[in-house]
């Protein structure tokens, strides 16, 4: 087996660190303390291609490989969580799903300006009854003449405040169950639309999560995305590789997390001699560095798997189960290292902390995973 890197994927990871350096690491805090929306980041993000990574150069996008996205989103992630779920979400669950389902028209008029960064996505499937149930929806679409109209409530939806354009789910023909569900492609300027509230959350302050009303909102017919009763099997397959983006994002606040609280250990002294010489934090350095290499392989072979073609569930649900338990006890480790200090605003593994825990409850939680990888691997 190969774990080199290719010449492309080292320059796509070498400049979206060096970008994350320059760029969000100096307002990482700013930001979570005042929850501001990075519009600028965003913008700059848009512009190196980062919002439409794997998406084709024909409709924007910079037609790179899902490890350059998982190596990117690393980086970033490590800047700042928030920036990193803002650029998952519209290349995972928004990008992706275009590019998949959509029409030749519904390419060029939407995917591309995502894929370029000129306009920002959403992905509508939570509802305030829908969460782990996703097929539990209760927001309708009914059909009316070459037009359909969408009425309900959304929760939870990451960019929801900031997005140009939403992916939403809708049920259709009740009766039908899951099989009743469609998707659709609602412009955030269309009359019935609306931002309910903004949620003040732990962590991923920056990133706007929001709650979202449709009332009797009128969406052209050729807005459908995918057949008529595919929505559950869209949003099914759409999750397969936002799971890869969520692991990666857990990636990348382990990263953070375990350099500080490695770097620290060297410098704090305790009893005359720095506290990495005790066998207590060494082991766990160790612990925290198995963890971290063992998420990141897990979530490299995934977006290997991705690339090859073919059905990947139990390898993404592997790698953002494992990425997200990983970050949650790394991050946690890592404030245990820091002592009082890691408890502090002052240092940023408190930060890290709290994005971690995210990871493992968004974009299917820990247990949902699990009922994924058990149902695959029964089946064998």
């Amino acid at each position: 087996m190969k774990f080199e890197l290719n010449e492309q994927q080292r320059m796509i990871r070498d400049m979206a660190r060096d970008f994350a350096a320059r760029e969000i690491a100096p307002i990482a805090a700013e930001i979570d303390e005042t929850e501001r929306f990075p519009s600028e980041v965003v913008k700059k993000m848009g512009e190196l291609g980062f919002m439409g990574m794997n998406v084709p150069e024909a409709y924007g996008g910079s037609a790179l490989d899902s490890l350059c996205y998982v190596l990117a989103m690393e980086e970033i992630s490590k800047a700042c969580a928030s920036c990193g779920v803002i650029m998952s979400v519209n290349n995972s669950l928004v990008c992706w799903p275009l590019e998949t389902y959509g029409t030749e028209e519904q390419k060029q008029k939407f995917l591309a300006p995502l894929a370029a960064g000129q306009k920002l996505g959403a992905y509508c499937l939570s509802e305030p009854g829908a969460g782990t149930d996703a097929a539990a929806q209760k927001t309708t679409a009914t059909k009316d003449g070459d037009e359909w109209v969408i009425n309900g409530m959304k929760n939870f939806i990451t960019n929801g405040a900031n997005a140009d354009v939403l992916i939403v789910f809708a049920q259709a023909n009740p009766e039908a169950k899951h099989k009743g569900i469609c998707a659709f492609i609602v412009e955030t300027d269309a009359p019935g639309f609306s931002v309910i509230r903004k949620e003040e959350k732990m962590g991923i302050r920056a990133s706007d999560t929001a709650q979202l009303a449709f009332d009797n909102v009128r969406v052209p017919a050729d807005q459908l995305l995918g057949p008529e009763g595919a929505g559950f099997r869209v949003a099914m397959s759409t999750l397969d590789g936002g799971r890869i983006g969520i692991a990666s994002q857990a990636l990348g606040i382990s990263a953070a997390a375990y350099e500080a609280a490695r770097e620290y250990s060297k410098q704090r002294e305790q009893f005359g001699k720095p506290i990495c010489s005790f066998q207590a934090i060494q082991w766990k350095i160790a612990d925290m560095a198995t963890r971290l290499d063992a998420a990141r392989l897990l979530t490299l072979r995934a977006a290997y798997a991705k690339d090859q073609g073919g059905r990947y569930s139990e390898e993404s649900a592997m790698a953002k189960l494992y990425a997200s338990e990983a970050s949650h006890y790394i991050t946690n480790e890592a404030v245990q290292i820091f002592g009082g200090n890691g408890y502090s605003k002052e240092f940023p593994v408190e930060r890290h902390f709290r994005d971690a825990k995210i990871t493992e409850i968004y974009e299917g939680t820990s247990e949902a995973q699990r009922m994924v990888i058990s149902a695959m691997e029964l089946k064998k």
